[in-house]
C-alpha cells in the first residue's frame, strides 16, 4: 500500500514542479476533495436491494458468522441478504452482502465459507483501505488530465501517464494480495476448511455470469443462472483467478496438516 500512496505523491509533486504555485493548489484541493469524499462515504450506508439478516430467518448462517466474528476478533458484522439471482459476495465497512444466488448453488458449509473470506477482508482492514485507493485512482486520472491540458508538454503528458499505469498495476498486485490474505485468513476461522476450495470450484462456473451483469444488464430481467465459457481476461485483473486461489488454499491445508502431523 505504501508504494500505491508513494505513487500519488509522486504525481502530485509533478504537478507542482510543473506548475508551481497552481499546481500546489490543485494538489491541495485535490488532496482535500478525495478526503473529504472518503469521510462522507465512511458514514453513510450504500444503497441497494438489501435484505437485514434477521437470525431466527436462517439461523446456521447468523450463528455461523457470529462464531467466526468471534475468532476473528471483530464485533459482529452487519449481514446483508442481496436480492439477486447472480451469485456473489462482498463486503464494506463491518457489513457482510451475501446474494440470494448463492442459496441456490452452494451448501451450508460452502457458503459459510464464502462469508469467511469476506470476513477475512473485515479482519485485515481492507473494507477501510479498498475505498481509499479507489479514491486514489480517480485522484491519479484527475491530476494526469490536469497535467496534459495545462502545461502540454510532452515529457510531462507522458510521465504522468507512465505513472497513472503504474498505479493500476500497484493497485492490481495489491487487491490480488489481499485477496490471497482473506482466504489465509478464512481457513483459519472456519471448520471446514476444505470447504472454501468447493465454494471457489462452483463460483467459477458462474464468473462471467456477474462480470456480465455489471456492464450488461436489463432492466425488469432476471437473469437465469446457467454456466458459460469463460470470456477473455481484462487486460489489468485485479482478483487472482479462482483456480489460483484453490492452488493456494490447498497448499495452506496440506502445509498445516504437516505441521500438526510433526507436532504429534
Amino acid at each position: 500500500m505504501t508504494m500505491l500512496f508513494l505513487i500519488v505523491l509522486l504525481e502530485a509533486l509533478l504537478a507542482v514542479i510543473a506548475l508551481a504555485q497552481l499546481g500546489l493548489k490543485v494538489s491541495l484541493v485535490a488532496f482535500g476533495a478525495v478526503m473529504l469524499f472518503y469521510a462522507w462515504a465512511s458514514i453513510h450506508d450504500i444503497k441497494g436491494r438489501y435484505i437485514p439478516l434477521q437470525r431466527a430467518e436462517i439461523p446456521w448462517l447468523y450463528d455461523g458468522i457470529a462464531e467466526m466474528a468471534k475468532k476473528a476478533n471483530i464485533p459482529m458484522p452487519r449481514v446483508y441478504l442481496l436480492d439477486d439471482y447472480i451469485p456473489t459476495a462482498y463486503s464494506f465497512k463491518n457489513a457482510v452482502v451475501l446474494s440470494l444466488g448463492l442459496f441456490e448453488v452452494l451448501d451450508q458449509d460452502e457458503i459459510l465459507a464464502v462469508a469467511a473470506h469476506e470476513i477475512g477482508h473485515i479482519k485485515n482492514g481492507d473494507t477501510k483501505t479498498f475505498p481509499l485507493l479507489a479514491c486514489g485512482k480517480y485522484l491519479m486520472l484527475a491530476f494526469t488530465l490536469f497535467l496534459m491540458v495545462l502545461t502540454r508538454n510532452a515529457v510531462l503528458s507522458i510521465s504522468a501517464l507512465a505513472l497513472a499505469g503504474l498505479y493500476e498495476l500497484a493497485w492490481a498486485r495489491f487487491h490480488k494480495d489481499r485477496e490471497f490474505a482473506a482466504d489465509e485468513t478464512a481457513l483459519r476461522l472456519l471448520e471446514t476448511p476444505m470447504s472454501l476450495k468447493r465454494a471457489l470450484e462452483e463460483l467459477k462456473y458462474y464468473e462471467d455470469l456477474r462480470t456480465g451483469m455489471k456492464s450488461n444488464a436489463v432492466p425488469s430481467i432476471e437473469p437465469t443462472i446457467e454456466r458459460k465459457p469463460k470470456q477473455r481476461p481484462p487486460i489489468i485483473e485485479t482478483h487472482p483467478s479462482y483456480d489460483e486461489r484453490v492452488l493456494r488454499i490447498i497448499i495452506e491445508i496440506n502445509g498445516n496438516r504437516m505441521i500438526k502431523n510433526r507436532i504429534q
